[in-house]
């Protein structure tokens, strides 16, 4: 995904082009030159040095004072720093959306191989109901409704595929790869760790999270765009430097000096004013980030722990519950104390809880993928 994403590879692009802004932010601007004829012959004008009266040869500089291009290179470094960490918000966004898919994927996987093995259990029930059926031992219809349910399984068998194949693609493209691209079968239960308490993640949002980084780096390039606003109320110094020239000889040289006079003082009023209110809501975006992404661990961490208590809840009781009474409803059958729609709702329930119990591991990786996202971690 770092090699080959194109979202990331667009940030990282971006991130260096807004480094290579830093150096040039602070220089000096490109001095003029400029040449001026003087004493133009009006009958007979010429044009070229020496066939004037006098041409001087000037250069002109500006340097800005005050600590100007200091100011101009820490609001480019800041704005570097703010690109740099928005990457690194996009990375974390681009591993939570690459986790998210593998989850759906192996999910898709491991929910068709429960499902193959519920329809072979099928295949053998439906042999015991051909058999008891042909020993007038059970009526035709159990067999009629053991086909049936062999064939709405492979209808939900066709759906979960479908899922996977979706996921497949999804992953894919996050890689940068074509969407029927072929993936590793999964061999087994991803893990997703989760450190700390709720309150520890809440605390270490305000200087870990990238996106908070990014919005601080702002405020510090609004403070520094605000301060330059602020320093041109003190004029620039403009330095310029002359030859001038009669006929064929140099015969004097000039030197100048010139500032700027302040008068727009309503403008630059204007101009501060607005700098400073955009310092002020670069800190309110500052602010709204770290509360949005407290709230979205608050949310993330509800849905994994709601996830994780119906996991162990289905795992430690309800599943072994359904397959032992799916096993006794089995075992009843053969001898004929039970009949068969009995057998088939005790078959559902176990399948039902095998695949709820895979759906609440889905729901609680994506939850904690999402958590290790908003907690900043760089994999």
């Amino acid at each position: 995904l770092r090699q080959h994403n194109p979202e990331l590879q667009a940030r990282s692009f971006e991130a260096e082009a807004a480094s290579e802004r830093i150096q040039p932010a602070g220089a000096l601007p490109d001095p003029m030159a400029e040449i001026e004829l003087m004493d133009i012959d009006f009958d007979r004008p010429r044009l070229l040095p020496g066939q004037t009266g006098s041409t001087v040869y000037r250069v002109r500089q500006s340097f800005p004072l005050w600590g100007k291009r200091q100011l101009s290179r820490d609001i480019a470094s800041h704005e570097a720093d703010a690109a740099g960490q928005m990457r690194d918000a996009a990375l974390l966004e681009l591993f939570k959306k690459a986790d998210a898919a593998y989850v759906r994927y192996w999910h898709a996987s491991f929910s068709v191989q429960a499902l193959d093995r519920v329809i072979a259990l099928m295949g053998e029930m439906r042999q015991l109901t051909e058999a008891r059926y042909a020993a007038g031992l059970a009526p035709q219809q159990d067999a009629i409704k053991a086909q049936l349910e062999v064939t709405r399984m492979g209808v939900d068998r066709i759906e979960r595929l479908a899922m996977g194949h979706e996921a497949a693609a999804a992953l894919n493209a996050l890689l940068g790869r074509m969407p029927g691209e072929a993936l590793a079968e999964p061999q087994a239960t991803p893990t997703m760790i989760v450190d700390g308490s709720l309150d520890e993640l809440m605390g270490r949002l305000a200087g870990a999270h990238p996106m908070v980084l990014a919005q601080r780096s702002m405020v510090n390039a609004a403070e520094s765009m605000s301060e330059m606003t602020r320093r041109e109320r003190y004029p620039d110094l403009n330095v310029g430097l002359a030859l001038v020239q009669m006929g064929s000889r140099a015969e004097a040289w000039e030197l100048m000096f010139s500032v700027d006079i302040p008068l727009q003082q309503s403008a630059r009023r204007h101009r501060e004013r607005a700098a400073v209110l955009l310092r002020d809501a670069a800190q309110s975006r500052q602010e709204m980030a770290v509360n949005e992404l407290r709230g979205m661990v608050g949310e993330a961490w509800a849905r994994r722990q709601s996830a994780q208590a119906r996991r162990q809840l289905i795992g430690d009781t309800l599943l072994p519950q359904a397959q032992a009474s799916f096993q006794s409803a089995l075992a009843s059958y053969q001898v004929g104390t039970v009949d068969f729609e009995s057998l088939l709702g005790a078959l559902r329930e176990s399948r039902n809880a095998e695949l709820t119990m895979v759906d609440a591991q889905r729901d609680e990786l994506i939850s904690a993928s999402e958590i290790r996202a908003i907690q900043g971690e760089l994999q």
